[in-house]
């Protein structure tokens, strides 16, 4: 879906949130693979047995990318991202855990170099089946303003 949003057009506090994506072991499989992360963590559940989560808990590299990946339902053509902050791997997630994002519209502000935009950035937070919030990032979008007055 498009959606024509001006850096006028945000409103701080203004939420969305997204559906949910269950956890599979295939994920885990799939993930190693594209990054070559083959951590026990990941991958070796006999090993997990013994440590303090008892069970394998997916790369936070995932669960990123896939909670990310689930805002990634509307299209602004004046709007691109500039990257993330603050990123934090809060809880584990596990295999069976179902995902969901959280997203804020957190803080919106001139940008020094861009005098036709503004920086919008959403506080981007994933969380489980029991509204935990397991990621937090803050995803910076640099936005076109309606009226440039330079």
């Amino acid at each position: 879906m498009e959606q024509t949003l001006y850096f006028e057009d945000y409103e701080l506090g203004h939420q969305r949130m997204t559906h949910g994506r269950t956890i599979t072991e295939t994920d885990f499989v799939v993930h190693a693979g594209h990054t070559g992360d083959f951590f026990p963590h990941h991958m070796d559940a006999e090993f997990m047995k013994t440590q303090e989560f008892g069970q394998r808990i997916a790369h936070g590299t995932m669960v990123f990318a896939i909670g990310v990946g689930l805002t990634a339902s509307v299209i602004n053509p004046v709007s691109f991202s500039y990257g993330y902050d603050r990123l934090r791997f809060v809880r584990p997630v596990f295999i069976g855990d179902t995902i969901r994002t959280r997203v804020t519209i957190a803080a919106k502000e001139d940008d020094p170099k861009r005098p036709g935009s503004g920086r919008v950035v959403e506080r981007t937070e994933v969380l489980n089946q029991r509204d935990e919030v397991v990621l937090v990032a803050d995803h910076i979008h640099m936005v076109e303003r309606r009226n440039i007055s330079v």
